[in-house]
């Protein structure tokens, strides 16, 4: 249990460094095992071909069951269950590089062919030696020792294995903190979850799914008989799920060839969902029960979280303006310029204290999307009376200009910046611009307004990251800087 506990520590720091360094940091232990296997095939079957392929007659094994239907279920619930693994090429697409589509697939292709060519050569290879399994050592095991009987060979091929199946759950660092992304983005999870590094790696969800690791991983005593139940259900659960899904898309699409394709989904989601069934009814009582339980209490939880996002939405959403409505007052406008600097007076005072007449303000207000609580923010900073400036932080450019659209069909009746942010981070480039603004006008006093929805539920309020606390963190360090909070509460 600490060896598998210390692994799962070792992916999280591995992925944090970003996807390129953790593909080159587990890249090698898979080339090994592939060489490995490979040369295994090949000397055994050089052997076999030596004894014209004849197989040898394996030792008598007590019947413990009748061939009955069941068996056979269970025997090719496990068969898929050790095929799994390539469909993660799916979900890392925009990982690759351009065309992400064409060297995804090409990689898909590989993995295929070389997962057809080491389960099919091993299979095949472990009938013609005779093994059969048995307590204490696995068939790959009995395979390698018996093809290398003296030499490093056998402990290249079990070491590289050993490897290969720890590195394994790397397969979820990279995709399930992706997933978290877009289930965030469309408003099923916390949106602290949208946020990419600088390394661009999902920190937050890798974090997440390392802690869920360790809890399971510990309940569970780290007995892979007993973890084995829970990954089949889950896995082939999203099959089932996947290809029904597609069955339903090309009924609706009906493109070219629609009817072929239909039906290959629906022979895979037929296959899918009889592997699920299996696995969950035969693994129930060891482990299965587990993600029988826990997928609709996740899925009722994504759906609280979504209620919560679109309850939250519709209550700071923006209303229509009245027909005829006052014109506000206009602090700073589009084309007004920073506030002129002020001549320090003859009477300061010798201990550097300031006086009240010296202060000269600048009012900066975060936009990120517009709402009810930017607009009271902005309300309260301009009237205020202090020159305003309104700052957006918009992810790439094409965002970048949709916003200055809105604004300008709004009103524009205060100054706009916008800063691209391509990580979708919004503390570190705002605390840059700030500082920089400090930089190039020191006597000004910079008075930041942050929005803050108060939500009454406790609960609630882990959805949100409090943007106004890192903020001040951040600008802590800043003399001149005042971090203020306008609170906007949501009655749910």
């Amino acid at each position: 249990m600490p060896l598998g506990v210390l692994v799962i520590l070792l992916l999280l720091a591995g992925n944090l460094r970003g996807v390129r360094a953790a593909g080159n940091l587990f890249v090698l232990p898979t080339y090994a095992f592939v060489a490995a296997v490979l040369g295994l095939l090949v000397v055994g079957y050089l052997r076999a071909a030596g004894r014209g392929f004849a197989p040898v007659a394996p030792p008598v094994v007590p019947a413990t069951q009748g061939l009955g239907l069941l068996l056979v279920l269970r025997a090719f619930a496990s068969g898929a269950v050790s095929m799994t693994g390539i469909e993660a090429v799916s979900n890392a697409v925009p990982a690759f590089r351009t065309p992400e589509w064409r060297n995804a697939r090409t990689t898909l292709a590989w993995m295929v062919a070389m997962l057809v060519v080491l389960f099919a050569g091993l299979t095949l290879l472990i009938h013609l030696a005779g093994l059969v399994p048995r307590p204490g050592e696995t068939l790959l095991s009995q395979l390698a020792r018996l093809t290398f009987p003296t030499g490093p060979w056998y402990a290249v091929v079990q070491a590289a294995t050993a490897l290969i199946l720890l590195l394994a759950a790397n397969t979820a660092f990279n995709d399930f903190p992706r997933l978290l992304f877009f289930m965030a983005r469309a408003g099923h999870a916390p949106r602290r979850f949208l946020h990419l590094g600088d390394r661009l790696a999902f920190g937050n969800g890798l974090v997440a799914l390392a802690g869920t690791a360790v809890v399971v991983f510990v309940a569970f005593g780290g007995h892979t008989e007993k973890l084995i139940p829970l990954y089949a259900v889950g896995v082939f659960l999203a099959f089932t799920l996947s290809q029904s899904g597609m069955v339903v898309h090309w009924r609706r699409h009906r493109g070219g060839g629609w009817q072929r394709r239909a039906l290959v989904n629906g022979v895979g989601a037929i296959l899918s969902g009889l592997v699920l069934l299996t696995a969950a009814v035969a693994k129930f009582t060891e482990g299965a029960w587990v993600v029988v339980v826990a997928v609709p209490l996740l899925v009722l939880l994504f759906d609280r979280i979504h209620r919560h996002y679109r309850t939250l939405h519709a209550a700071l959403a923006l209303r229509p303006p009245s027909p005829d409505p006052a014109p506000p007052a206009v602090v700073c406008g589009p084309a007004a310029g920073p506030p002129e600097r002020a001549a320090a007076p003859a009477d300061r005072p010798v201990e550097g204290g300031e006086l009240p007449q010296e202060l000269r303000h600048l009012v900066v207000v975060p936009v990120v999307r517009l709402n009810r609580a930017s607009m009271r923010a902005l309300a309260y900073a301009v009237s205020l009376g202090r020159p305003t400036l309104a700052v957006h932080l918009a992810p790439e450019d094409a965002e970048a200009d949709r916003f200055r659209e809105q604004w300008r069909a709004w009103g524009d009746h205060v100054r706009l910046e916008t800063i691209v942010s391509p990580y979708r981070a919004v503390v570190g480039p705002l605390a840059h611009y700030l500082e920089a603004l400090q930089a190039a006008a020191p006597e000004l006093v910079l008075t930041v307004v942050v929005p803050e929805v108060v939500l009454r539920r406790p609960g609630h309020r882990l959805l949100h990251s409090r943007t106004g606390q890192r903020l001040r963190r951040a600008l802590r360090a800043l003399p001149g800087v005042v971090v203020t909070t306008v609170p906007v509460h949501v009655v749910e």
